[in-house]
């Protein structure tokens, strides 16, 4: 495709820092909950902004009477909870770079990430990722020190202060107001505010420099097109570590958004129900397990949701082309919505407005059955080294399997290679001490080559193909995207997770983890017998089952693009087994290494269709 550039609605996008607005909406909403996280009794217990204000002059006051100054770095390594907030407004209002840590890294890999941005500090939440930041400062060649939320008991190793102890440290140093907010006005939105690292699967990981600016404008763009204000409650459970969410709590916190914290990212469907958010961001893992909660019954249960289904896929094709179901149809509709529908959005809380999904593509279908049962689903685009957002869809411009036009302050260019260019303020300052890293990444005109293929439609709305660095080249010299192909397969009730190979091999293949409470299900309808899930996937008759459901969803594919094998896995992609990344998405290269024999036998027999897990 020629290059065609695509440039948002000329709204203009105010500049300012992100210590700006922290204050400007303490001032404008003083008594109103600004955090709320769960208490020891399982209810949910409020902090105001004033709180929130008293508690941030105080960690700002202590890291300056402790020496941390303009420029020194920070880091965070925790899991979501009002402390890390509270750290990061702390560290922006006192012109200190906070370097985010997920929580999940081993101990290594946060020792390289605070010797590499130059930490000093560590903020962790529990006392395992205390000892963890204990054993990661002493591969370091500097000192760190370590602040911990919840301490353990005893006395704490040298360098090591409670976050209670910080508190009160910075409390004692009697901060007037007045000085606080003059300190919180030296920033510069030119001023880098944070340092993100990449994964690091193809290397080293680079960190990101973004400024005040580069994620303030993100906030004001993304705010002039989501309808979010104050009488607004969310769940933030994507990582913090992550710009995703970062950046749409700093948005939910400027609006007087409540931001409500689930006790973890494994409770939040228990927790979803307690918190009863209005708008809320997740990947697209989530709405994949919550699609596979619903279609995951069987009997007569299974024909009503069936018949549901089909009556609201209806309704939607006609509010997608503007028009109202009625009659009969509208009658339909309000029964499945009363008997199945109704039950799904009240396990989400009740009162969803509409959700938003990043980090990763969104299966067509999938959002296509959320909108229909009356919970609608944003998809948008965006990247790390964009501050993230670019794309967004929203309520008044919704198009299901594109990320939306862009958001104001934004171009979009599609190079002559299909490759994703985007240029305005949200894109970074560059990667951290590696300046042939950001030459690469942004060209001498400001346009950052995003790694990914896409499309603009007719009305400006983007697509996305896949991957550059993960379009898999056959022998034969064909191109496939495997997204898409995954796509299909992941509104399938008995397909977990899907992952295509095949890359300078004679044909394409599939990896597949099965949805295995309906596979077990229907293995027992059949009157199979199995140990263990290793023996299930190797049963010929569980073999050809989900084999037929997989060639079931990839009807209408080109010879090319259509899997020949498929193999069949017992163990699912997860973050502890190294296959996904901390916002739930599949690491290719590490799956393709761990399943390198699986992946082979594929291509040994090609007598065989199907081959199951060795």
């Amino acid at each position: 495709m020629s290059q065609r550039t695509y440039v948002a609605n000329e709204i203009e996008v105010p500049t300012g820092t992100l210590a700006d607005l922290f204050l400007q909406a303490v001032d404008r909403y003083p008594a109103t909950p600004a955090f709320q996280s769960f208490a020891g009794s399982g209810r949910l217990e409020s902090l105001d902004h004033t709180q929130a204000l008293e508690r941030v002059k105080a960690v700002a006051a202590a890291l300056y009477a402790l020496g941390v100054g303009r420029g020194d770095r920070v880091a965070i390594m925790s899991e979501n909870r009002p402390e890390w907030a509270m750290t990061d407004y702390a560290c922006l209002c006192s012109s200190v770079i906070g370097v985010p840590i997920y929580p999940s890294l081993l101990a290594h890999q946060v020792g390289y990430l605070l010797q590499d941005s130059g930490a000093t500090w560590i903020f962790v939440s529990s006392p395992d990722q205390l000892q963890k930041a204990v054993e990661a400062r002493e591969e370091c060649g500097h000192e760190v020190r370590i602040v911990v939320f919840d301490p353990p008991s005893g006395d704490l190793p040298d360098g090591v202060l409670s976050w209670d102890a910080l508190l009160d440290r910075g409390r004692s140093e009697g901060w007037e107001d007045e000085a606080f907010r003059a300190r919180a006005a030296e920033p510069s939105p030119k001023d880098v505010a944070t340092i993100l690292y990449t994964s690091g699967t193809t290397g080293d990981p680079k960190g990101v420099m973004l400024t005040h600016d580069n994620i303030y404008s993100n906030v004001m763009a993304c705010s002039d097109v989501l309808d979010i204000d104050s009488e607004d409650t969310t769940a933030s459970f994507l990582p913090l570590s992550h710009i995703l969410q970062r950046m749409v709590d700093y948005l939910f916190f400027h609006v007087g958004c409540v931001i409500a914290y689930p006790r973890s990212i494994q409770t939040v469907v228990e927790d979803l129900p307690v918190i009863r958010p209005t708008v809320a961001v997740s990947v697209p893992r989530l709405y994949e397990k919550i699609y596979n909660s619903v279609m995951d019954a069987d009997g007569l249960k299974k024909k009503l949701i069936n018949w549901a289904v089909g009556v609201a896929d209806e309704v939607a094709e006609l509010r997608l082309a503007g028009t109202e179901p009625r009659g009969l149809l509208a009658l339909q509709y309000r029964l499945a919505d009363r008997l199945v529908f109704s039950k799904v959005k009240k396990a989400v809380g009740g009162r969803l407005q509409f959700f938003v999904s990043g980090g990763g593509p969104l299966a067509p279908a999938l959002n296509r059955f959320f909108y229909s049962i009356g919970l609608t689903i944003l998809e948008g685009y965006g990247l790390t080294e964009t501050s993230p957002v670019t794309n967004v869809n929203t309520v008044e411009d919704f198009r299901i399997g594109t990320v939306g036009k862009p958001v104001p302050g934004t171009e979009v260019r599609i190079a002559d290679d299909g490759e994703i260019l985007i240029r305005g303020r949200q894109v970074m300052k560059g990667y951290y001490e590696n300046p042939e890293a950001t030459a690469q990444a942004i060209d001498e005109d400001g346009w950052f080559r995003t790694g990914d293929i896409g499309f603009i439609d007719a009305d400006g709305f983007l697509g996305i193909t896949d991957r550059k660095k993960d379009i898999i080249v056959t022998a034969g010299g064909k191109n496939v995207a495997p997204q898409p192909v995954e796509n299909r397969l992941k509104s399938n009730p008995y397909v977990e997770q899907a992952v295509m190979v095949g890359d300078e091999r004679k044909f394409v293949s599939l990896l597949v983890v099965p949805a295995f409470e309906p596979l077990e299900r229907w293995a027992r309808e059949q009157g199979l017998a199995w140990e263990d899930r290793k023996e299930l996937v190797a049963l010929p008759q569980v073999v050809t089952f989900i084999e037929a459901q997989v060639q079931k969803g990839l009807e209408g594919l080109a010879s090319y693009e259509t899997p020949k094998k498929v193999a069949l896995l017992a163990e699912e992609f997860t973050q502890e087994n190294g296959a996904l990344t901390p916002t739930l998405k599949i690491k290719r290269r590490v799956v393709q290494e761990q399943f390198e024999d699986v992946i082979d036998g594929l291509y040994e027999h090609e007598a065989a269709d199907v081959v199951h897990e060795r």
